[in-house]
């Protein structure tokens, strides 16, 4: 379907049809026209009130993207610089390393998700409040970082060497511009991102402006929609932003329009375009992080993404930059939404902007040849703390031969990532690059390629979260 034919509504329907939401809100935004927006459901259960492009949802982690514009702001008028230790910024707070031979971590590694700072940092918190994460009930004051952090964020691996994705990194840049502006965050970003952008109806704070339109969030269950009991998070800089789909159809809209809004400019385009490029990357054949977003493809479209996920809220931009188009994402109460809203979204952009997914190749041979060096155990290169990675791999992977085929496999309790999945070749010019097929997961086709550090093999997922993982030893499994 082309972008002048597509039905929002009815996309939206489909989407309900094998995805049931209590309530969802898409809008695609095209450079230079109005946002197109459609919603279906309830933001709210008892009220009933309907989902509407002015319902304000919890963005979460695609806060990270607001204080990334906010601090290269502060970039653009030279106040802080992206490779200068971070702690040349810091006041309430100091990254303290591990080992004094690591280098200092800098603003460029805590935008990317690689300074060293774990994953949780009082991890008994989160496991009390129920969330995934450190927060507090709505009535208890939100701890000042310092106090948070004992005037300590503790740098736990070496800067620039590991992707750990933590609320942490994005909070210590969110008190780094509170630190060098003087100003509160919330303020900030009022003044100086919401108010250019239009964005009347979003602050950081549950203040009186969304507090009237909030939707409630909700867990699904065989007992029907239960409300989440709602928390404040204590990295606000990195999850906390409330706003409507309107609204964030305005700030895609700068995003992708070269970072001037109805009211005036955020940022400069060269600075939008070099926050998209990629500034840590596990293989030049992986997109790779850019500063506050992450990096992804559709088809041989690089595209630019974010994902939130609080409990009962998810939301989803996904950015065509050269193409100067974007899609979005909300709702209030949906069963695994952390996978599909991601996946729904890229398709959407896909359709918009004619740019069709990568499928599985029939055209490109094995090298067999190949297959005793790839052939193994490998263990993730991962922080300790990275719940996400260690989760999800486990004791970590396995390359082998099953049936007369490469497999990939995951050495982990979950049943689909154990029983692995087939290694197709994906490029006929690089015998190391294949494709792997998790269509029957909502996921499409994640890229997985192949390199040598030194001595050892390695292997590198694609996708929006890079992932890499070591091969242990020289022995060999082409069984």
């Amino acid at each position: 379907m082309s972008a002048d034919t597509l039905d929002l509504q009815s996309r939206l329907a489909h989407i309900l049809n094998r995805r049931p939401a209590v309530g969802l809100a898409v809008a695609i935004v095209r450079q230079g026209a109005p946002a197109s927006f459609a919603a279906h459901g309830l933001a709210d259960i008892p009220s009933r009130r309907p989902v509407t492009r002015d319902t304000v949802f919890r963005i979460a982690s695609i806060t990270k993207t607001f204080t990334a514009v906010a601090v290269m702001q502060l970039w653009e008028q030279g106040l802080v610089d992206l490779d200068a230790p971070a702690n040349d910024y810091l006041r309430a707070f100091r990254l303290v390393r591990a080992q004094d031979r690591w280098p200092q971590p800098t603003l460029r590694h805590l935008l990317t998700h690689t300074a060293g700072v774990p994953k949780l940092v009082h991890p008994a918190q989160a496991l009390l409040s129920g969330w995934f994460g450190e927060s507090v009930p709505l009535t208890a004051r939100v701890p000042d970082l310092g106090d948070f952090y004992g005037g300590a964020l503790r740098v736990v691996a070496e800067p620039g060497t590991t992707f750990n994705y933590t609320d942490h990194s994005l909070a210590a840049v969110g008190q780094i511009i509170e630190d060098v502006t003087g100003q509160p965050l919330d303020r900030y970003l009022r003044e100086h991102i919401f108010a250019p952008l239009a964005m009347d109806d979003s602050d950081l704070l549950r203040s009186d402006r969304v507090s009237a339109h909030l939707a409630t969030g909700y867990k699904l269950s065989r007992r029907g929609p239960r409300a989440v009991t709602d928390r404040n998070w204590v990295t606000s800089a990195a999850s906390s932003i409330y706003s409507t789909p309107a609204d964030m159809a305005r700030y895609v809209a700068a995003l992708v329009g070269g970072g001037t809004g109805e009211r005036g400019a955020v940022l400069k385009p060269e600075t939008l375009a070099l926050m998209f490029q990629p500034h840590y990357q596990t293989d030049t054949r992986i997109p790779g992080v850019g500063l506050g977003f992450f990096r992804d493809e559709i088809g041989a479209q690089p595209v630019i993404e974010h994902q939130g996920i609080l409990p009962g809220f998810n939301a989803q931009l996904y950015l065509a930059p050269d193409k100067g188009v974007g899609v979005l994402g909300f709702t209030n109460g949906a069963r695994n939404a952390v996978v599909w809203l991601a996946a729904e979204m890229s398709r959407l952009l896909g359709e918009v902007i004619g740019a069709p997914p990568d499928g599985i190749r029939t055209d490109v041979p094995h090298h067999a040849e190949l297959w005793a060096e790839l052939c193994g155990r490998y263990t993730p290169i991962a922080q300790r703390s990275d719940t996400q990675v260690l989760g999800l791999v486990g004791a970590g992977a396995q390359v082998r031969v099953r049936h007369g085929q490469l497999v990939l496999r995951a050495l982990s309790p979950l049943p689909p990532v154990f029983r692995g999945f087939v290694l197709h070749p994906d490029d006929p010019d690089d015998p190391y690059v294949f494709r792997i097929d998790l269509s029957a997961h909502d996921l499409g086709t994640v890229k997985v390629v192949f390199s040598r550090h030194g001595d050892t093999t390695r292997v590198h997922l694609g996708g929006v979260v890079p992932l890499t993982a070591e091969k242990r030893t020289a022995e060999t499994t082409p069984r």
